[in-house]
């Protein structure tokens, strides 16, 4: 490929030259970084693993490091409006011309080597870390965690935040078979947060055979709110308290918490003011979302599995709408929609399904998913094309005081924000 390319046709090559949008496994990502020889990403890396809240951990991570001074590059996956979203050095997403020397210097060390559009992304964003000299990189796994591209880089700390169904085809078909899995990512002697308080005990057998030191939330730290509106984390020896995060569900207090305990074992000087600064300021697009219009409140979140939907149900339960709750939901064909939808229907009015298929293979369309919840959902269901085509009869419907909540896939947030910032 010529110098010429611009990154969207690097992002195009790269989509299709794969066979597979998924290959796990650390030969062929690792021969290539090792001829790549650029080096360790950061002088420290911690590694984040999880079903959920990965991207608001790394988020929290960023945010309290970056108070504290430090240099750092976060990695996450996917994006939503643009891939530049995924690699951030320093608080800001990398340019084009940044990303294209990347893959250049990527398409360089690859010879015959195939590699998987995520494989190809990971090593271009340890090569674009590696020359910006960071104090820390937060790298987010893509899918599980033993054979994903990430762990071809040793972490200082591996997070798990969460253990769920999610990805069975690709991790297994319970949470001890997926646990393991993610607990690939754990290193002999270095820390592994835990952020489920019961977490799988393949997780905690596994580091303690490789002699990971398992940091357990609920049990080595713990948090909790206070009646005047902060919250409190301490572990022995150290307490702090805090202001309430500004990403609104419930769920992201763990979150937040778990992102203090992995960066407090980093064991570097950090000052309860970097903490407060770091936690109020951590902010994630499409993580509950908030828009207005007219009076109606619309929220886009990312949310596609169980664990995820009751998360979301736990959060609509505690702050109800003073009107109807209306759902635009899109499902993936190998998700667990029915799951999803059986998490949300007590709080849901009326269901807008849209179609997902513009995500490829794996995307299916309204009928299909109406048929998948025909047992779950009653009678108030209209279908549409896509989310764009859902999402204008649902505000249509709505009155003052009512909220609409699109959710399913990142596909359909993507879709919803461009409609609700303007860019479609």
């Amino acid at each position: 490929m010529s110098e010429s390319r611009s990154l969207a046709d690097w992002l195009s090559a790269i989509e299709a030259r794969h066979p597979t949008e998924i290959e796990m496994g650390l030969d062929r990502v690792g021969a290539v970084y090792a001829r790549m020889d650029c080096g360790r990403p950061a002088t420290q890396v911690i590694t984040i693993a999880g079903t959920n809240g990965k991207g608001s951990t790394v988020a929290f991570v960023e945010s309290i490091a970056r108070a504290a001074g430090w240099r750092v590059g976060a990695y996450t996956s996917p994006h939503l409006l643009a891939y530049n979203e995924r690699v951030r050095i320093d608080g800001a997403d990398v340019d084009d011309a940044a990303l294209v020397e990347a893959f250049e210097a990527v398409e360089a060390a690859r010879g015959d080597t195939p590699l998987t559009y995520f494989e190809t992304g990971t090593l271009a964003a340890l090569w674009l870390f590696a020359r910006a000299e960071l104090d820390l990189a937060v790298l987010e796994v893509g899918l599980g965690g033993r054979l994903d591209a990430v762990n071809i880089v040793e972490p200082d700390v591996a997070v798990i935040t969460t253990v769920g169904l999610d990805h069975q085809d690709w991790l297994g078909d319970d949470v001890e078979t997926i646990g393991l899995e993610k607990a690939g990512i754990a290193r002999a002697w270095k820390p592994l947060i835990v952020g489920d308080t019961d977490p799988p005990a393949s997780v905690l057998r596994h580091a303690y055979r490789i002699g990971a030191v398992a940091v357990r939330g609920g049990s080595d730290f713990l948090y909790a709110p206070t009646d005047a509106g902060t919250w409190i984390w301490r572990e022995v020896g150290f307490e702090v308290e805090l202001p309430m995060p500004t990403l609104a569900a419930p769920v992201q207090l763990r979150n937040a918490a778990v992102a203090i305990a992995a960066i407090r074992a980093l064991d570097r000087d950090l000052d309860d003011a970097a903490l407060a600064t770091g936690i109020a300021g951590a902010t994630v697009a499409g993580r509950l979302q908030r828009f207005e219009q007219d009076g109606v409140e619309i929220v886009v979140d990312v949310a596609h599995n169980p664990q995820a939907a009751q998360a979301l149900a736990d959060w609509l339960i505690a702050g109800p709408a003073a009107g109807r709750t209306v759902a635009v939901y899109a499902a993936l064909a190998d998700k667990d929609a029915a799951g999803v939808a059986r998490a949300l229907a007590p709080s849901i009015a009326h269901w807008h399904l849209a179609g997902s298929t513009l995500a490829g293979a794996r995307g299916q369309d309204a009928a299909t998913l109406r048929a998948r919840l025909s047992d779950v959902l009653g009678d108030a269901v209209t279908t549409h094309v896509d989310v764009v085509a859902a999402l204008a009869p649902a505000l249509d419907e709505a009155a003052p005081g009512d909220r609409i909540l699109v959710f399913g896939t990142f596909h359909a947030a993507a879709a919803a924000l461009q409609v609700l910032q303007g860019r479609r």
